[in-house]
């Protein structure tokens, strides 16, 4: 097995990252909707989203050689079997980029055998890189972030995001919200997934929860909040959290109640 300097690593990364991250801001300045393509049914892209997928991917490609790539928008082959693997999502927030809204982030992670390993989350609009590698920490702009301390919910900020293609689950995430609207702080829904992941590991969310969403979407905010103490499984308290579409991450502290009230509502035992 290939041993890695995955702060080194992360560091080369986040500064390709932040790159590229300029070249979004650079077009958010000019962009027009008449760029804007629909892959499905309210889902969004354009050239902002392909072109700064393939910047990433020239800038990542030589940091690990032979490194496969699971991309979202999909502008390069890809190695499915190779030990190391890139999970891409170069505009995580695309309908927010699209209509203004100055929330959206690049999402990069590294895994080893699926299993991830080091990940970066970079806010755009306030020029907020998240960082974090395995054992190593998480970090906001360089300094060491945790969770937040709320031990239960009804002293908790909740984030979600809204289903937008997958409506087959609305009435129990409407169990969910409703709950969260009645026993808690309140609910926020930002737009990009992998920003509401990084806020969690901040400790500006006590949890996010989600379902119908994609490994890129969340694949390196789940290292950034595990490694600032916080917890993450999937609606069950299980580890299919990257590929089985539901994703619950938390402050750790209140996790398991939040677990009750997912279980309930979707039926687990």
């Amino acid at each position: 097995m290939t041993e890695l300097d995955l702060e080194k690593i992360t560091g080369i990364a986040s500064k390709h990252v932040k790159e590229v991250g300029e070249f979004i801001r650079h077009e958010s300045t000019r962009f027009k909707n008449s760029s804007v393509e629909l892959k499905g049914f309210n889902d969004l892209v354009s050239y902002v989203d392909k072109t700064a997928e393939i910047k990433l991917v020239d800038g990542l490609k030589d940091l690990i050689p032979n490194a496969g790539f699971l991309l979202e928008e999909k502008t390069s082959k890809t190695l499915a079997d190779s030990e190391f693997q890139w999970i891409i999502d170069p505009l995580d927030g695309t309908t927010n980029f699209v209509h203004g809204v100055p929330c959206y982030s690049i999402s990069v992670a590294l895994a080893e055998n699926k299993n991830i390993i080091a990940g970066i989350i970079y806010e755009i609009n306030l020029d907020e890189m998240f960082t974090a590698w395995k054992d190593g920490g998480s970090f906001l702009n360089g300094k060491p972030i945790q969770v937040s301390s709320a031990n239960k919910l009804s002293e908790s900020l909740i984030a979600t995001g809204f289903p937008y293609i997958d409506f087959s689950f609305m009435s129990k995430y409407m169990e969910v919200f409703n709950y969260c609207m009645k026993n808690t702080r309140g609910l926020r829904r930002l737009g990009s997934a992998a920003v509401d992941l990084a806020y969690v590991a901040c400790g500006r969310f006590d949890v996010f929860y989600e379902y119908g969403l994609n490994p890129w979407d969340v694949a390196a905010g789940t290292i950034i909040v595990k490694e600032a103490g916080g917890k993450v499984t999937d609606f069950n308290n299980g580890l299919e959290y990257i590929f089985g579409n539901e994703i619950l991450a938390s402050n750790n502290k209140v996790h398991n109640e939040f677990l009750d009230v997912t279980k309930k509502a979707f039926g687990y035992s």
